[in-house]
């Protein structure tokens, strides 16, 4: 007896009624009912096309009755246009040479001239003489896939768009680095009587702003002044160091070219303008060019400050750094004391100055070893007796073969004098 009034169904079996049959009848209620109730639609067609039966599912998502369905369309009227120019193009033909076919993407027609993406999978059920029957096929809802497809197509045209965008603005910057950067340095070095000129800077990231410098220019009718170095940190207050720097030494020279002096300006400047929390300071070598036009020799007179010492190389294959111990950064100390030192070049002989970018590249297959020293010297002396250029030439392409090792901006200044009288016009700066 049934205590809450509900009438039990005469098919479901009672409680604790365990036997075969009403297990059986369970199961044979339940088969049909997850063919017209599964969360996908069935349908099955004649060889034709013609629909010969199919699920609630289906009907409902087509938004039809059964009546005007079954006998009455054919498969591919239940499809977009696109979806039915698909199915004459690649469903049909796929089930006829194979017999199958699994995961085709379709759209089916909805209520109001909507469509819903379905996928669609299927079998040919043939006679037991091998002729084919009907075909059974099984329809997906793909709406939540579809989305998911969406937005997964908007979001890598969105990173697509945002990449493309950042190598813009990365390309932008680099070419306002780069002309900010050749703004920090002389276009091309002034023709100084007897002496061959050459220079070059080398950027190791174009992402970055350096911080080496160099310049060329006259004292008078004969002597030329020329400095080279590097200001502490990158980027735009690097670049507003330089900049104080080369103007300051221009003007110092001006007021008085003795390197010593040069530098003992500099370091003035330097230490009262960032005497704050910010402290600022660099490397530098100053000297003067003096050409003597009887004898064809050079000479030159030069102070450090805490940068690397200048290297000669003879014309002879005898290479030497020309020693200044003891000088200490500009712009550190109120009052430091700069080392002068003095050396005169003949013909064939060559003056290289340079930022420690180069000698303090990584080499070595772990990258630990540093080109050093000494390994600059035997370069050079390998190029005795080559004209300035030349020598600058040959450094460009060790610089290039350093590569990744190279992880700091390197510039190069070298004089030479020629063996035979140098030619009129400037030295341009190669870059």
């Amino acid at each position: 007896m049934c205590r809450t009034g509900h009438r039990p169904d005469p098919h479901e079996p009672e409680r604790g009624d365990t036997s075969d049959t009403a297990f059986a009848a369970l199961l044979e209620d339940s088969a049909e009912e997850l063919y017209e109730s599964a969360p996908c639609g069935y349908l099955s067609t004649l060889m034709d096309g013609t629909v010969a039966k199919v699920n609630t599912t289906l009907l409902n998502w087509l938004g039809l009755e059964r009546t005007a369905v079954v006998g009455r369309k054919r498969f591919t009227d239940l499809l977009t246009v696109g979806g039915r120019l698909y199915h004459e193009t690649h469903l049909s033909p796929l089930l006829r040479m194979h017999g199958e076919i699994n995961g085709i993407a379709l759209e089916i027609r909805r209520p109001g001239g909507g469509r819903m993406p379905v996928l669609v999978s299927g079998a040919v059920k043939y006679g037991s003489t091998g002729e084919p029957l009907l075909t059974r096929l099984t329809v997906f809802d793909a709406r939540e896939r579809r989305a998911y497809e969406e937005e997964l197509l908007r979001s890598r045209k969105a990173a697509e768009e945002s990449a493309r965008q950042a190598r813009a603005d990365r390309a932008r910057l680099q070419d306002a680095l780069a002309v900010l950067q050749q703004s920090l340095l002389p276009a091309t070095l002034p023709p100084v009587p007897g002496v061959d000129t050459a220079a070059h800077y080398h950027t190791a990231s174009p992402d970055r702003l350096g911080g080496d410098f160099y310049d060329v220019f006259p004292l008078d009718g004969t002597r030329f002044a020329f400095f080279l170095g590097d200001v502490c940190g990158k980027g735009p207050q690097a670049a507003a160091l330089t900049s104080l720097t080369r103007y300051t030494l221009r003007a110092a020279a001006l007021h008085d070219p003795d390197p010593v002096s040069a530098l003992s300006t500099l370091n003035t400047v330097l230490h009262e303008r960032y005497t704050g929390g910010d402290p600022r300071y660099c490397t530098a070598i100053f000297g003067v060019l003096d050409p003597d036009p009887v004898t064809g020799r050079v000479a030159v007179r030069l102070a450090s400050g805490g940068h690397p010492p200048a290297l000669v190389v003879r014309a002879d294959g005898q290479a030497d750094f020309l020693a200044t111990p003891g000088g200490l950064l500009v712009g550190v100390l109120p009052d430091p004391h700069f080392t002068a030192a003095a050396t005169t070049l003949g013909p064939g002989d060559n003056l290289l100055l340079y930022t420690d970018g180069l000698t303090e590249a990584r080499t070595g297959e772990d990258r630990t070893a540093l080109y050093g020293d000494q390994a600059l010297r035997d370069f050079c002396a390998h190029r005795a007796g080559e004209p300035a250029p030349a020598l600058v030439l040959a450094l460009t392409g060790l610089l290039d073969e350093l590569g990744e090792g190279l992880d700091d901006d390197t510039a190069l200044l070298a004089f030479g004098v020629p063996t035979r009288p140098a030619p009129g016009p400037a030295t341009k700066n190669p870059s």
